[in-house]
């Protein structure tokens, strides 16, 4: 599909307006489930609404490819949320600020991801091979998530290491700053530290799940949209679904299967034609099917009275309510 600019600068305008007006709604409220609830239900509205005017303007062919991609992103940014909450909980980040930290954090994965389907969309361009290797990438992204993982370690992060022999940081958090002066130096709050951590995270998952999509459809246009719709909507995802991540307990292996099953759809792709609507369905299937199995897991073992823990069941009890982000 061939994207006239106008559409891009509309598309662009309108991820600009629904953002601003996910700052101004979200402003100076807290993040309970109820306002998670309502502000993942908008953008997935908003995202399957984007999807309907695809299907006006181009065919239900590319709106199909769209809402494929999209479902696989999304599906894949619960796996996300597993790992941001280890870390907001391994770096004691506070509840208030884990909203700005996950607002900056999209808004730089938004920015990171677009380049990283800019060059993917150039390089099947100019060397169609490129896809067979996406394809075998993305294989192995499945394979390696079946594997049992070390717990995200914010100390373990290559970026967190160099900023750390970069600037000093200091060990308490200062309101909403991400950088503070002591003594007339500059140095780093674990905010920046917290910051950087999900960014260089999302990069690392932006590299199995943009050649997934690419195993749906090689439109650059709708790669990037379907990524854009499921990526803002994550900061919402992660207030509802943060104190209950540890129920999907088949989630992680359900989505290695999906995974799996896209890349191999790659690599066969010249002898064995997968429809858009195939695709769909297994994705709707696999991604069903986990989320059943683990409920009902959940319901079957015992669970202490008091309920699901909320986003920030992993920091102390003292640090729950710092300071409001400046």
């Amino acid at each position: 599909m061939t994207v006239p600019a106008w559409a891009w600068i509309a598309t662009v305008a309108v991820f600009v307006l629904l953002i601003a007006t996910d700052l101004v709604v979200t402003r100076g409220r807290d993040s309970g489930l109820r306002s998670a609830a309502l502000l993942s239900a908008a953008w997935v509205g908003a995202g399957l609404a984007f999807g309907g005017v695809l299907w006006l303007w181009q065919g239900p062919a590319t709106a199909g490819q769209y809402l494929g991609g999209y479902l696989l992103e999304k599906a894949l940014s619960v796996d996300n949320i597993f790992v941001f909450v280890l870390l907001f909980g391994s770096l004691a980040v506070p509840v208030p600020l884990q909203r700005r930290v996950l607002h900056l954090g999209v808004l730089g994965a938004l920015a990171l991801r677009a380049a990283f389907i800019t060059a993917g969309g150039a390089l099947l361009g100019h060397a169609g091979w490129i896809f067979y290797v996406f394809g075998a990438l993305v294989l192995l992204a499945g394979v390696r998530m079946l594997r049992p993982g070390a717990p995200a370690d914010p100390e373990k992060n290559v970026a967190v290491r160099a900023l750390r022999r970069l600037l000093p940081v200091t060990g308490d958090y200062d309101g909403g700053r991400f950088l503070t002066r002591a003594g007339g130096r500059l140095l780093a709050t674990p905010l920046l530290v917290a910051l950087v951590a999900i960014e260089t995270t999302d990069l690392v998952f932006a590299l199995d799940s943009i050649p997934a999509v690419f195993g749906i459809t090689r439109d650059v246009f709708v790669v990037f949209t379907s990524n854009a719709f499921a990526v803002l909507g994550l900061r919402a995802l992660y207030f509802l679904l943060a104190g209950a991540v540890d129920r999907f307990t088949y989630l992680k292996q359900g989505l290695a299967v999906l995974l799996m099953f896209i890349g191999v759809k790659m690599l066969v792709s010249p002898f064995v034609h997968v429809p858009v609507t195939g695709s769909l369905s297994v994705i709707v299937a696999v991604v069903a099917g986990a989320v059943a199995a683990s409920m009902g897991r959940d319901r079957a073992r015992p669970h202490p009275r008091g309920g699901a823990a909320g986003p920030g069941a992993a920091v102390p009890p003292e640090r729950q309510h710092g300071p409001v982000p400046r």
